[in-house]
């Protein structure tokens, strides 16, 4: 308690030796620049610095020791203040009470008769000083009001062009903001005036309006000035925060960023652009507008989700591109929803208008392999030269599906990759950008799962720019019944994003919160949000009806005068352009537009590689096909293995201390490799290893994937003694190798695979390896497997070799870890089960892996393991790769695999046919058990037990899709007196059977039936008892090994 009053005494007396001495402070320019100079480059708090040009009154013993001795004193006069002397309980009264400085002590009075009696009657001078309290207390109101601009002025910013609504949702004024007769009638305005000032919530009188005030450190609208009248004071407050442009920005715990912005905002006259910059602005809304214009004449009644109402975003996304090449970016990636996207490819990344307009024909036919996508969904990559900075720039624009926001981990990932590549490790080469709808910005959970890897290590891009085209609604859902926050952009709070509104009305308030925008990404590397406040002309396409749900919105968007009109009358006044300048203007644009849609009719074919986002140089032909149809083998030497081995089981850094537990870990690894043996963490780290030493990058990402789930990587070792010490042997392999990351992730699955899929698209010579931490949970990024993954090369001719490793296996531990779901994946493989493909065709399994969507594998073995690894690498193509990977397998003693099955020649095996007893005498094999995965070695385990070794073999099915029609159908004639049973562990509605099924009946040509031995139908993937969990395990093995099981059904 007496600590916090010392405070406050320390306190007082700083505010009275500064405000009543009335010293002049350091503009608040100087004291940013302080900051720079001064300031630690990892602090993030600051405390209290101020500086003084003149020297600060004080009292003439406060210094030294003695200044020690009055805080003793003081500490004793709180307790009893007669207990010292009068003269310094005068001297403490006058303090507390607001004595200036040098006047609250008073020498004791000469000894004289009267001289008691005068010190009795001593009164506290602050009496004698009654303007003091006044002045402090009228300071700090007229501080406490620049803040109140600074945190709550956007609120009464004039942001929506149709001025409907407000852009917070809130129609009601601030109770601190007195704010101005643009928002309130002068009658209002006065009235507030009066209540906040006279006797109210800032204790100002009217007359104060004229009085001036010294300004804090923390405002810049004096500019040269100091000292401004509270008159003017409001005026210029007004004018930076409640006019065209809202910013959001007090939430930000960084001085230094927020003096940044208030520099960029307050100061006045900042606001300003040359004539030429204003004839360049006007040229780039042409062409914006009139070609929405032209494709509505042309195509009048075809969804193309026209920009009109926010015409202004080309000329917003050109100015932060500008601004950023200017600063030294020359990759920009960029993302964005259906809505401007064909503006945006015309007229920012500059797509051949004809091959735009052609999208329009119906009569074209593709030429490539795929489906297709609608011209609206479809990505494009450009390198050209920058005009305005004239310096190259390589601009690409991810496609994406109509799943709002989807795209957004994605482009985070493809620039994360791009600017590892580049080793461009603080962003200042390759930049993202990300549009968003309002609705969708709001109301989509993927946007706060991609805010929360901005600034991981491994995740982060060194600052996005993020473009919101508010539209102040959501296809016809008004924004006050689609969130419940006041701004679509709150979202960008939890990262400490800058927010800044502007009414897109305004273009040249538009082009200046764009180019600060690029240059905060530039300055501190963060992300930063550009909410442009605007409105839809049509419905949600152009076939729309709006006014069924909005009629009074519509009534007043007829009205409306577009944005190119009203600028263009602007600067005719100003007498920037004439009239003809500006008519010729349009006319060069809408002859361009007219050549290019005569050039479009010559359009024959559809070429969807035209549109491509991602290419690869040098991987493939020049007409885009693979540079061969075969794959190499994919064993390695047995001295490679070893030393892979080596260091997988050794700690290569000196004084470092590893846990007790992961030491036996690693002895074990030992003794494999001595043993020539491999179990599934070490097969692991031989395929990393292998392709690290051959130049092939390697990134594995997910949760908890650094040390495994089940504690079986430890891919990154800790020091058990030093905090955050940390060691990634893998990184130590080679001396020229490629780097390792591995990397925990935060705790998302959509987002964290949409980026990962983002990271692999960027280059073909990489493996990127995304784990679940149990498969089960890859179900909530299922958009991207859905959207992304599994159509990806048949939508947009965009081949991707993402690696899904998904724990799977029913071990008992309930219906949410226990499967990865193999039946949807399989169920969305692009293969016909009906047909039986031509098996005498050269190089039929690499031709079926070509012609496939994605790869699907369950490994029962180490060493296959190892091998799909790698041949993912080796093929001269790139697919997706699902793995069911293991859990109980990962220790299972039985689960090993030599280096004899890893030497040169090896290859991955897609069937593991039977090798003991039954395959020796395979006429009297009875039952042929079809299986996968895990399942396999608890029959193996209940053959043996039952001594059927010779009367039923047991063939593994590795790779699922491509299906192996080949070798099966060497199985089945193998052994022509069996049945042919499907054994798995999954339900019978889940699983592999019911694709399984169909196509070992078309590889037999339907001669015999395909029985099923396993688990029955249930809703849930599995049970949650133990007990029923082993019962239900026994009932399968008994129908898989009882010879008599199916005759019933024969």
């Amino acid at each position: 308690m007496i600590t916090a009053v010392v405070r406050a005494f320390r306190t007082r007396m700083f505010h009275l030796r500064t405000c009543a001495a009335k010293l002049r402070p350091l503009t608040a320019s100087q004291t940013v620049k302080t900051f720079s100079q001064n300031r630690p480059a990892a602090a993030r708090t600051f405390g209290q610095i101020r500086s003084y040009t003149a020297p600060v009154a004080a009292e003439p013993f406060l210094s030294g020791t003695s200044s020690n001795y009055v805080e003793e004193m003081y500490y004793a006069w709180l307790e009893n203040p007669k207990s010292v002397h009068k003269s310094w309980d005068i001297f403490f009264r006058n303090t507390n009470a607001g004595a200036p400085p040098g006047t609250a002590y008073q020498s004791p009075l000469p000894l004289s008769p009267g001289s008691l009696s005068a010190l009795a009657r001593a009164q506290p001078l602050v009496e004698a000083q009654p303007n003091v309290d006044k002045l402090v207390e009228d300071h700090l109101a007229v501080q406490s009001l620049i803040r109140a601009y600074q945190i709550r002025g956007h609120h009464v910013a004039q942001l929506d062009p149709l001025g409907i609504l407000d852009a917070d949702l809130d129609s009601s004024v601030p109770a601190d903001i007195i704010s101005s007769t643009d928002k309130l009638d002068l009658a209002v305005f006065k009235e507030r005036l009066r209540m906040l000032t006279v006797g109210g919530f800032y204790g100002l009188d009217e007359s104060d309006l004229d009085k001036v005030f010294h300004l804090p450190t923390t405002t810049f609208i004096g500019g040269q000035e100091s000292a401004l009248p509270l008159r003017e004071i409001i005026r210029r407050l007004e004018m930076a925060y409640c006019q065209h442009i809202g910013v959001e920005f007090m939430f930000i715990n960084d001085l230094e960023q927020c003096q940044w912005i208030r520099q960029k905002f307050e100061t006045p006259g900042i606001m300003q652009f040359t004539n030429e910059e204003k004839r360049t602005l006007l040229a780039r809304l042409v062409r914006s507008t009139r070609f929405e214009e032209f494709l509505q004449r042309k195509w009048s009644s075809e969804k193309r989700f026209g920009l009109e109402g926010c015409e202004v975003l080309i000329p917003a996304l050109k100015t932060i591109i500008d601004k950023s090449s200017e600063n030294g970016v020359d990759y920009v990636i960029m993302g964005m929803p259906h809505r401007g996207r064909l503006n945006v490819l015309a007229n920012v990344i500059r797509k051949e208008l004809e091959q735009i307009f052609c999208q329009f024909d119906s009569k074209l036919e593709a030429a490539d392999e795929g489906s297709g996508d609608v011209k609206y969904h479809l990505g494009m990559y450009h390198r050209r030269i920058n005009r305005v900075t004239d310096r190259n720039i390589t601009l690409s624009l991810v496609a994406n599906p109509s799943h709002l926001e989807a795209a957004d981990p994605v482009v985070m990932g493809k620039t994360k990759a791009e600017q590892f590549y580049c080793g461009d490790t603080e962003g200042k080469k390759v930049m993202s950008i990300l549009l968003h709808g309002d609705a969708a910005f709001a109301g989509q959970g993927i946007v706060y799962e991609t805010f929360h890897l901005s600034d991981l290590p491994s995740y982060t891009t060194h600052g996005t720019v993020h473009v919101v085209v508010n539209n102040q609604i959501g296809f016809t859902t008004d924004p006050r019944m689609a969130r419940s926050s006041p701004y679509p952009t709150d979202v960008a709070r939890v990262v400490n994003a800058p927010i800044f509104h502007v009414n897109s009305d305004d273009p040249e308030a538009v082009m200046y919160v764009c180019k600060v925008a690029a240059e905060w990404r530039s300055t501190f590397h963060k992300d930063v949000v550009v909410d442009l406040v605007c409105y839809r002309r049509n419905g949600h396409n152009e076939m729309d009806e709006p006014m069924f749900t909005q009629p009074l919105m519509y009534k007043q968007i007829r009205k409306q005068k577009p944005v190119l009109q009203k600028y263009a009358e602007l600067l005719v006044s100003q007498g920037v352009v004439n009239q003809p300048e500006y008519e010729e203007e349009i006319s060069k644009y809408d002859k361009i537009c007219e050549e290019a849609f005569a050039r479009s009719k010559d359009e024959k074919i559809l070429h969807i590689k035209h549109w491509l986002d991602s290419p690869w140089p040098g991987f493939f032909t020049l007409d885009g096909q693979p540079r061969s149809m075969s794959c190499p083998s994919t064993g390695l030497t047995e001295d490679i293995l070893t030393h892979i081995g080596n260091v997988a089981s050794s700690v290569p850094v000196e004084n470092f201390t590893i846990h007790g537990g992961l030491s036996r870990i690693l002895k074990t690894r030992g003794e494999l490799v001595k043993n020539r043996t491999v179990d599934w963490a070490l097969a692991e780290y031989m395929a990393f290893g292998s392709l690290l030493k051959e130049g092939i990058h390697i990134r594995l990402s997910g949760q908890d994937v650094e040390r495994g789930t089940f504690s079986h990587r430890h891919h990154v070792l800790h020091d058990q003694n030093v905090d955050k010490r940390t060691c990634i042997p893998m990184n130590h392999l080679w001396p020229n190798q490629a780097p390792y990351t591995v990397c925990n992730s935060s705790l998302s699955e959509y987002g964290v695979l949409g980026f990962e899929l983002g990271f692999a698209m960027a280059s073909p010579n990489a493996l990127v390896l995304w784990e679940a931490q149990f498969g089960d949970f890859h179900n909530t990024a299922q958009c991207i497997i859905d959207q992304f993954i599994c159509p990806g090369q048949a939508k947009w001719v965009r081949q991707n070799g993402i690696v899904l490793l998904l724990p799977h296996g029913m071990e008992g531990m309930g219906p949410e870890h226990s499967s990865a779901r193999p039946e949807r994946f399989l169920q969305m493989c692009n293969d016909d089960p009906d047909v039986l493909p031509n098996l005498e065709e050269a190089n039929f399994d690499i031709n079926q892996l070509y012609d496939c969507n994605w790869v699907v594998v369950n490994c029962s073995t180490p060493g296959n393991f190892f091998h799909v690894l790698r041949r993912q690498i080796l093929l001269p193509f790139r697919k997706p790769l699902i793995i069911f990977t293991p859990k109980s397998l990962l220790r299972h003693p039985e689960a090993r695999t030599s280096f004899d099955e890893m030497l040169p020649g090896t290859h991955f095996q897609r069937v593991i046919p039977e090798d003991g007893p039954a395959a020796q005498n395979p006429e009297d094999v009875k039952r042929l058990l079809l299986c996968t995965g895990k399942v396999y070695y608890d029959l193996t385990r209940e053959r043996k037990a039952r001594s059927m070794v010779e009367q039923v073999a047991i063939t593994r099915i590795e790779q699922l899709s491509p299906f192996p029609f080949d070798l099966l159908l060497q199985e089945v004639q193998k052994y022509p007196s069996a049945e042919l049973a499907w054994c798995q562990e999954e339900h019978k509605n889940q699983g592999y059977y019911d694709y399984v099924k169909p196509r070992l009946r078309t590889t037999m040509n339907r001669a015999k039936p395909v029985w099923y031995a396993g688990r029955d139908p249930a809703a849930a993937p599995a049970t949650g008892n133990k007990k029923t969990h082993l019962t239900e395990l026994q009932r399968l093995l008994d129908t898989a090994f009882d010879l008599d099981a199916f005759k019933k059904f024969s």
